[in-house]
């Protein structure tokens, strides 16, 4: 399995995981138990989606436009604030 997306958080990872499962490709969150390890300390770099080698290319995809769309929610939040 090949790493296509750091998450920044765990909730990122699943949603990412789940837009990937929901388009039949295989993920797996890497690290996702090291969260628990560092505590209260941010888990930076530590989780991490992976899927098969031969859905790579369909995934980078998917990953791009949970991408986008995590970015445009984070911005709506910004403005709000």
């Amino acid at each position: 399995m090949d790493i296509i997306y750091r998450a920044e958080n765990l909730f990122d990872a699943h949603l990412v995981k789940d837009a990937l499962e929901a388009e039949g490709i295989p993920a797996f969150i890497s690290g996702e138990y090291l969260t628990g390890a560092v505590g209260q300390l941010p888990a930076m770099d530590y989780i991490a989606v992976m899927v098969p080698e031969s859905s790579l290319a369909m995934a980078g995809g998917i990953v791009r436009e949970v991408e986008a769309q995590l970015g445009a929610a984070r911005l709506a939040i910004d403005e709000d604030d």
